[in-house]
């Protein structure tokens, strides 16, 4: 359930508030146990991850680097790689 939580820092472009939205909500999940809550429990739920998301933006625009911003698009291929290596690669179907 939390594979889907990534590094959010010192990328270049940083951040989208829709990843990091994403990142907290994966969060919540994992925390509450729940990825679809009940009806009573749903206005808790998105508080939490508003209050998650408000958070760890204000954690993202705190943080401070020397180390230059990753490449999006380099760090996809070594996780591509990684996971070719890790699961083989996928066989075509049909």
């Amino acid at each position: 359930m939390c594979r889907n939580i990534r590094t959010l820092h010192n990328f270049a472009p940083a951040a989208t508030d829709d990843e990091v939205r994403a990142a907290a909500l994966q969060y919540v999940r994992k925390v509450s146990g729940s990825t679809a809550p009940s009806q009573a429990n749903r206005a808790a739920f998105d508080h939490a991850v508003e209050e998650v998301t408000r958070i760890t933006t204000e954690l993202l625009d705190a943080l401070v680097t020397t180390a230059p911003p990753r490449d999006r698009e380099a760090e996809a291929a070594k996780a591509r790689a990684r996971n070719a290596k890790r699961f083989g690669t996928p066989t075509p179907v049909g």
